[in-house]
């Protein structure tokens, strides 16, 4: 965004142009900002704010100082902005603002490397509670108690760019884990035990990150997104993207390396499926990174390992019970990778077996197999083989492989709750603060989420209650209106405190 003059009957003229691209369309906007009367000091005069100062910086209209200036005084003041709400929605940021100060996340979020500090408590704030375009914020932000938190926020679309683009860089992404990893470990908790797991963010704007990806046969243009997660509880502990058309076997290595160089010494992980490749495996075996992950059917010691066991499988030794279901589950030690030695798990859901082969009896008619076909097809249903680097009792190889739902339990916070799409942003550095701030706000959800575990609440209905509560201003104070039962209930899980008035300045 940027002043654009212009000269009409003698005078000139000014207005705020911004650019507005659209893949290789660009597209511009103005705002009329109305006659110059001091250009060098951005002093402006319009029928609607009559002599004004406009800080181009901060995106700020004010009273403008004449003083040494050769410029006539006597204009009249501009009128004060249209719409000043008295009344505003109060409980849902407040909650949010109270319970980032109560749980010590505000030190953690003090810490990032930003200049504007209330714009960065606004937006996160915002990414919570909104699922709209940041070209909305600055609405939202007026109507809401955050104008009187964040007074600072500067929140027209440029700005919140420039924003993104801040938090983006590197020393910011630095300075939040220093202080993120403290906070998630001092009730004990580290980042030994994890899980990694990827997802596509698709995207229609072009840039140098957004390729065609195949992943698991869905073909789409986008930047994968990957996650790490602490096994015990579930709560984000790392992330780092790449483009969209690189395999994520490639990215393993990288992920425990940045890891490591976060502090974060990896002793066990649960892998998906996709991660597996003798490259990686070899490394997590130097590097004494214990795994467990799950083979692909196309793999060589997949069939090997079925060729040898599946006869033996269904036995009453191997008959196990798994979250209301049952199972035939044989242990048995194999060469994973050169000399590396591990453990491998072939299983039989039996439930999953009679619902694989109806569909396999439907395809068997439409595409006329054969009775030798099916059989060979059958045999094979249901069946799955998980591969560890340590032995873990039958009993327990289930449970700690399917924690991995916790990671789409977090990329559905993601994509559901804050906001991480649609992407809207052209570039690698707005796209980094939008994942950053993505991630922060998927922590204070997962938080909040747990914590709600045993009620009737989640997020979602928690803060529709909340942003019923409303508060009045006035010159020095708000005063807030009375929480109803649900707002008092949300209140009360979370031991906040709603006060009946707060003092402005």
């Amino acid at each position: 965004m940027h002043i654009a003059y212009t000269t009409k009957n003698g005078a000139l003229y000014a207005a705020l142009a911004t650019s507005i691209r659209n893949g290789v369309d660009v597209r511009k906007t103005y705002i009329n900002l109305g006659r110059v009367i001091d250009k060098e000091h951005n002093i402006f005069k319009s029928r609607e704010r009559g002599i004004f100062h406009y800080d181009p910086e901060n995106d700020r209209y004010s009273e403008p100082d004449c003083s040494g200036l050769d410029i006539p005084t006597c204009f009249p003041k501009a009128p004060a902005p249209k719409g000043e709400r008295l009344i505003l929605d109060f409980g849902d940021i407040f909650f949010i603002d109270a319970y980032e100060k109560s749980v010590g996340l505000s030190e953690v979020l003090s810490s990032i490397s930003v200049e504007n500090h209330d714009t960065l408590k606004t937006m996160i704030g915002y990414y919570i509670l909104c699922q709209a375009a940041n070209c909305h914020a600055q609405t939202w932000w007026e109507g809401s108690y955050a104008s009187l938190l964040y007074r600072n926020a500067a929140l027209s679309s440029q700005r919140i760019s420039e924003f993104l683009a801040d938090i983006g860089n590197e020393g910011a992404y630095r300075s939040f884990f220093k202080a993120y990893h403290p906070f998630i470990s001092k009730g004990g908790v580290d980042g030994e035990n994890v899980l990694i797991d990827s997802t596509g963010l698709p995207n229609s704007i072009h840039f140098p990150l957004t390729a065609i990806s195949n992943h698991s046969g869905e073909i789409s243009n986008e930047v994968r997104l990957i996650y790490v997660i602490q096994q015990e509880t579930g709560l984000p502990l790392y992330f780092r993207y790449c483009p969209g058309n690189v395999i994520d076997v490639s990215t393993l290595i990288r992920t425990m390396a940045e890891l490591k160089r976060n502090g974060i010494n990896t002793k066990f992980a649960i892998l998906d499926a996709g991660y597996y490749d003798e490259d990686s495996i070899r490394e997590l075996y130097r590097s004494k990174v214990s795994f467990v992950t799950r083979l692909k059917q196309n793999r060589k010691l997949y069939k090997q390992l079925l060729h040898d066991h599946l006869d033996t499988l269904e036995c009453k030794e191997n008959f196990v019970s798994y979250n209301s279901r049952y199972v035939y589950l044989k242990c048995v030690e194999c060469t994973v990778v050169d000399e590396y030695k591990g453990y491998a798990y072939i299983g039989l859901d039996i439930d999953r077996k009679g619902s694989e082969s109806k569909k396999l009896f439907q395809r068997a008619k439409d595409k006329e197999l054969t009775d030798e076909e099916v059989f060979d097809l059958m045999e094979r249903q249901g069946v799955f083989i998980l591969l560890s680097s340590r032995r873990i009792a039958k009993d327990k190889i289930l449970p700690t492989y399917y924690s991995r739902q916790q990671i789409e339990q977090v990329f559905d916070i993601g994509k559901n709750y804050a906001d991480i799409l649609p992407l809207r942003v052209h570039n690698e550095e707005t796209f980094r603060g939008h994942l950053l701030l993505t991630f922060i706000a998927c922590v204070i959800l997962k938080l909040m989420q747990d914590q709600m575990k045993d009620t009737k609440y989640n997020p979602i209905s928690m803060f529709m209650n909340l942003r019923n509560q409303k508060c009045k201003v006035y010159e020095h104070e708000v005063l807030t209106t009375e929480p109803v039962r649900k707002m008092n209930d949300c209140y009360r899980i979370f031991g906040i405190t709603c006060p009946v008035s707060i003092s402005i300045d």
